[in-house]
C-alpha cells in the first residue's frame, strides 16, 4: 500500500479547518422529506451474504430558507450488512431524529449532530440527516462541501469493488475490464470455497495488481489456517474476515497472517477505531460515512488515522451518484488512499444526478466545485425511482 499522505502529522480539528461555520445564521428547518427509491442494477452484485438485483435506499431532503440539502441513507432493505434497514431508518428519522432537528435552529452540522446524541446507534439514519445538513449549510455559504470540510485535493483516485463472479475466468475478465477503465485499485469479494482459486487466478494474470480481498464476515477464527494460506497470493489486505461486530478475534487472527487486516463493519465510531488500532486488530481502516454516523465522525476517524499513521480509505455502499459525490468530497481531505469510489453507471443504467460522477482515463475523479455537493437531482429521474414519500413538518 502506498504511504499515507501527511503521515506523522496531526490534522487540525474539523472546527479549525472548516470555513463559514463560525458566526453563521442559525437554520430553522421547515420540512424534512423522506423518499424510498429503487434503482434497477445493470447486473447482479453478489457478496458473501447475498445477491442484489435492485438498489433500494432512503433519500432524506431538508428544506430551509429557500434551500434544500440532500442525504442518501446507505441502509438496505435487508439487515445483512449491519442491523439497520430502510424501514428502521425511516422509523427513527420520523419519530426521533426529525423532532430533535425541528426542536431549535442550528448554525452548523456539528450543532445538529450534538443534538442527535440522545438517540443511541442508528448511525445510518443519523448520517443521512447529517449529510443533508452539510449539503444545505455549504450551499448557504456558497462553497463546495470539500471546501467546507477543509479539503485540499481537487481530484481523488478511484477504485472499484467487484462482486462474486460465476467462475475464476469471469473474474479475470471483469478485473481486466476495470483496469482498462483506469481504476487504481480493485477489491474482490470472497467467501469459503470462492477464495484461493480466485486470488490464484488474479495473481497469475495480474502479478502486480493491488487487490483487496473482502470477506464481509464470512469466516470464523477456526478458519485461521485456511486464511493464512491466502498470504501466498499477496493480497494488499484482507477486509473484515471475521464477525461483523468483532474486534478481539481479529487481533488474534492478525498475528497469524502476513496480510494486513482491514476492518469495516466492526468500526462504527472513532473510539472503536482507536481500540482496534491499539490492540492490533486493524492495520488498515475502511471508512464509510454512513456506517459511522456521518461526516463529523468520519473526520474524527480520519484525523486519528493520520495522526497514528494508519492507512485509511473510503469504502462504498453501491450508492447512487448523490452518495458517491459525498464520498468524493470527504476524500478531498489529505490522508486517504484510493478507495472504492467508482462511477455509479457501472451499477445503474440511469443515475439520479447531474453532472455525473465520472472516472477519467487516468483513474481520477474530479471533486465538484459547485455549492454543497455540487450536483443536482434530476426531477424526472427522481420521480421514476420513487416508491414512496412522506413529508415531516415541525
Amino acid at each position: 500500500m502506498s504511504p499515507l499522505p501527511g503521515e506523522g502529522r496531526r490534522e487540525p480539528p474539523l472546527t479549525a479547518r472548516r470555513p463559514g461555520g463560525a458566526g453563521a445564521e442559525p437554520i430553522s428547518l421547515q420540512r424534512i422529506e423522506l423518499r424510498v427509491l429503487a434503482l434497477p442494477m445493470r447486473q447482479p452484485f453478489e457478496t458473501s451474504f447475498g445477491v442484489a438485483r435492485e438498489k433500494r435506499f432512503l433519500l432524506v431532503s431538508i428544506h430551509a430558507d429557500g434551500l434544500t440539502g440532500h442525504g442518501e441513507c446507505v441502509a438496505d432493505h435487508h439487515p445483512g450488512y449491519l442491523p439497520e434497514t430502510i424501514g428502521t431508518a425511516a422509523h427513527v428519522l420520523r419519530d426521533y431524529l426529525a423532532p430533535l432537528a425541528f426542536a431549535a435552529p442550528f448554525a452548523t452540522p456539528q450543532e445538529l449532530v450534538a443534538r442527535l446524541r440522545p438517540v443511541r446507534g442508528h448511525e445510518m439514519a443519523k448520517a443521512a440527516l447529517e449529510m443533508a445538513a452539510w449539503d444545505l449549510c455549504a450551499r448557504r455559504a456558497g462553497v463546495s462541501l470539500a471546501t467546507f470540510l477543509g479539503g485540499t485535493r481537487s481530484r481523488i483516485a478511484a477504485g472499484v469493488s467487484i462482486g462474486l463472479q460465476r467462475d475464476d475466468a469471469a473474474l479475470v475478465d471483469k478485473v481486466a475490464e476495470e483496469l482498462a477503465a483506469g481504476y487504481h485499485r480493485v477489491k474482490v469479494k470472497i467467501k469459503p470455497g470462492r477464495d484461493q482459486g480466485a486470488l490464484r487466478a488474479l495473481r497469475h494474470h495480474f502479478p502486480d495488481l493491488h487487490v483487496v480481498a473482502d470477506a464481509n464476515s464470512a469466516y470464523t477464527l477456526e478458519d485461521a489456517d485456511h486464511l493464512a494460506r491466502l498470504d501466498t497470493f499477496a493480497p494488499a489486505m484482507l477486509e473484515q474476515p471475521l464477525g461483523w461486530d468483532d474486534v478481539l478475534d481479529h487481533a488474534v487472527l492478525a498475528k497469524r497472517l502476513r496480510t494486513p487486516i482491514c476492518l469495516d463493519e466492526s468500526l462504527r465510531c472513532v473510539e472503536r477505531v482507536r481500540q482496534a488500532i491499539d490492540i492490533g486488530a486493524a492495520a488498515v481502516v475502511n471508512l464509510k460515512p454512513g456506517r459511522v454516523g456521518g461526516l463529523v465522525e468520519s473526520v474524527k476517524i480520519h484525523d486519528l488515522c493520520v495522526a497514528r499513521g494508519v492507512p485509511l480509505w473510503c469504502g462504498g455502499m453501491v450508492e447512487s451518484g448523490l452518495g458517491r459525490t459525498a464520498n468524493v468530497h470527504l476524500q478531498s481531505l489529505p490522508g486517504f488512499d484510493p478507495g472504492d469510489t467508482s462511477d455509479p453507471r457501472r451499477y445503474f443504467d440511469e443515475d439520479l444526478v447531474e453532472p455525473p460522477v465520472v472516472v477519467a482515463k487516468d483513474g481520477f475523479i474530479d471533486v465538484p466545485q459547485g455549492p454543497g455537493l455540487g450536483v443536482e437531482l434530476i426531477t424526472s429521474r427522481l420521480e421514476r425511482a420513487t416508491q414512496s414519500r412522506e413529508a415531516l413538518v415541525p
